[in-house]
């Protein structure tokens, strides 16, 4: 079921960032032909309902955090794409990866093949990305509009967001963000080759927006080690072992 308010929610971005709806029910239809097989979603419930959980995103401050996440490997860890490399790299297998195929597609395989489920969305610039589904073992496609087949709608706008209305979706007890800035510096792990920066920081800000208005509704515990955002609690890095206990 999707999220009460999202549509509305959903028809503001199409109109603040100029897409073309039809072009993004076309990917999703393309995306919902390519998974030939999907994960239950039970199983994805398991890992999140009633825990706590850590949202990874690839903001500027994702490096600094490492040494203090990996002290929490035994907990679920949703992660934003381009964060999927640094995980990795550090020895930390996400349980959940959300993306759109726009970060570094070898580390995705490697999730993938720990068996990390991923969740990949379907948006109107990422159909020739599409096909790299395939390949991944335990997947689960998703799209900002009307769910259908095996496409599913939990809401979120970037892969940090998403992160965040999955773990919503799903019952979490807690939520705590790493990485998720949200602020004027795109982090090194962020969108490769990234040359617009102006529209990649007008997306941040409307994902920090979405999670404010989700912060106002929602049932979980919601906490950020970064910058400040509505509806969450500041909490520093080395306080992390109190608040998990």
């Amino acid at each position: 079921m999707t999220l009460k308010g999202w549509q509305k929610k959903y028809l503001e971005i199409l109109s603040e960032f100029n897409y073309d709806r039809t072009r993004e029910m076309r990917s999703a239809k393309i995306l919902d032909s390519l998974l030939k097989t999907t994960v239950s979603l039970n199983e994805l419930g398991k890992k999140i309902k009633n825990k706590t959980v850590f949202v990874v995103g690839a903001g500027p401050s994702l490096v600094s955090s490492l040494p203090y996440l990996k002290k929490f490997k035994k907990f679920t860890m949703i992660v934003a794409d381009g964060a999927t490399q640094a995980l990795i790299e550090n020895k930390i297998m996400p349980d959940i990866v959300v993306t759109d195929l726009d970060g570094n597609i070898d580390y995705l395989k490697k999730a993938s093949e720990s068996k990390s489920i991923m969740i990949v969305h379907s948006h109107g610039d990422n159909i020739n990305k599409l096909p790299y589904a395939i390949s991944f073992k335990y997947c689960l496609g998703t799209t900002e509009d009307k769910p259908f087949g095996r496409i599913r709608n939990f809401g979120g706008f970037t892969d940090g967001d998403r992160c965040v209305f999955l773990a919503n979706h799903f019952g979490a007890s807690k939520i705590i963000l790493i990485g998720m800035d949200f602020g004027k510096n795109i982090g090194k792990y962020s969108k490769e080759g990234i040359h617009k920066k102006a529209i990649k920081l007008k997306k941040l800000r409307k994902g920090k927006s979405l999670l404010e208005w989700l912060a106002s509704g929602g049932n979980a515990n919601l906490y950020t080690t970064s910058k400040p955002i509505s509806g969450f609690k500041n909490i520093e890095l080395e306080d992390l072992q109190k608040l998990v206990r």
